[in-house]
């Protein structure tokens, strides 16, 4: 992800034409206001604390009294991009403090080598399906990052070349799908006791004969017709295992699979009933699934990874997290989900981002 540092010209806070102080969000700070906010939300990040004027003496890189470094933060927080806590001495960073700080401020690190290579192995296709390899490429990342992983796969619309039932005992069998593009995907349903393997063979070489070049949608809509109407000659053991069958892949037009990793990961941090509260409502959101359309929407919309802070999203106001999430890609270049972490806002971003751009572009190898 692309990094641009913010010009800085005036004093502290830039001044519009009218003479007007600005807004946070277009403020332009001075090279000491700069390395100030820089400061503070670096010591916020790794300790949670306040940072204190004394304290900044010693890192700031020009020798500045505290009463001075007092009087830029003291802007910084007329600004809104800091502010004190009870009765601190010490400022911390706001969410838009958070935000510019990301945005222009922030030295994104790299992915070291030994994170490269298990997240390479997370995400190669190895015989698994694509739902399992996302699996375990969202522990991983959740794992990676001390944050709740999180993936957004949208269901594929593929045309399919091949689906096949295998018997796995009395009153169970699998149902495996391969696409024309090689995607496989296994699936467990339910079967009549009794039934012969006939049967099973039977559906088979039936929804291949319609299945081919066809997506799921348009082969399930053209079957269930054909047995709706009895165009289709099966008896009725092979009609009941078709519909079985396409009933595992059945769902709402535009639906998908989200995934959730290492959610107790955001618990870590809280210290305040309220906190946990805040929380609380954020995983019931997740476990509704109410998070995959809007966070798909702005994967759609997105060239690459895209930062959230607290307020930034409906989803996320009054939790105190973060998300970081990326987009993932066929060899078409086409968006096919996203990846990310939900954290709290003190999030490492400088180590985190570019996990996450890595692994979504991980992923969109795999896809492809």
């Amino acid at each position: 992800m692309a990094i641009h540092r913010i010009g800085i010209p005036g004093g502290a806070l830039g001044d519009s034409p009218t003479g007007q102080r600005q807004s946070a969000s277009v403020a332009e700070l001075n090279e000491r206001a700069r390395e100030v906010l820089r400061h503070v939300v670096e010591g916020y990040v790794e300790t949670g604390e306040p940072v204190g004027s004394r304290a900044l003496t010693r890192k700031l890189t020009e020798t500045l009294s505290p009463a001075t470094i007092r009087n830029i933060m003291a802007d910084l927080q007329d600004a809104g991009l800091l502010y004190a806590p009870h009765t601190s001495a010490g400022r911390l960073p706001t969410d838009a403090g958070l935000k510019l700080f990301v945005n222009g401020l922030l030295e994104v690190g790299n992915v070291s080598e030994e994170e490269r290579e298990s997240i390479e192995a997370r995400c190669a296709p190895s015989g698994r399906s694509v739902t399992e390899a996302l699996e375990q490429a969202t522990a991983m990342l959740s794992g990676l990052s001390r944050c709740a992983g999180l993936v957004m796969a949208p269901k594929t619309e593929q045309p399919l070349k091949h689906i096949e039932f295998v018997n796995l005992g009395p009153g169970r069998a699998l149902v495996v799908t391969v696409t024309q593009s090689g995607h496989v995907e296994n699936r467990v349903i339910d079967t009549p006791i009794g039934m012969p393997p006939s049967a099973l063979t039977e559906a088979s070489n039936y929804l291949n004969a319609r299945l081919s070049g066809r997506t799921f949608d348009e082969a399930r809509r053209l079957i269930l017709e054909d047995i709706k109407l009895k165009r289709a000659e099966l008896n009725d053991l092979t009609a009941r295992v078709i519909e079985s069958g396409l009933a595992t892949w059945s769902g709402e037009p535009g639906g998908g699979a989200l995934i959730v990793r290492g959610q107790a990961r955001l618990l870590e941090d809280i210290t305040a009933i309220e906190d946990l509260e805040r929380v609380r409502i954020l995983f019931d959101a997740l476990e509704r699934g109410e998070s995959f359309v809007r966070l798909l929407e702005l994967a759609n919309t997105a060239s690459g990874v895209q930062i959230f802070i607290g307020a930034d999203n409906p989803l996320f106001a009054n939790t105190g997290c973060s998300m970081v999430v990326a987009p993932f890609r066929d060899s078409q270049e086409r968006i096919l989900g996203a990846i990310g972490v939900i954290g709290p806002t003190r999030l490492n971003y400088a180590r985190i981002i570019p996990l996450v751009d890595y692994t979504a572009r991980a992923i969109g190898r795999m896809v492809s």
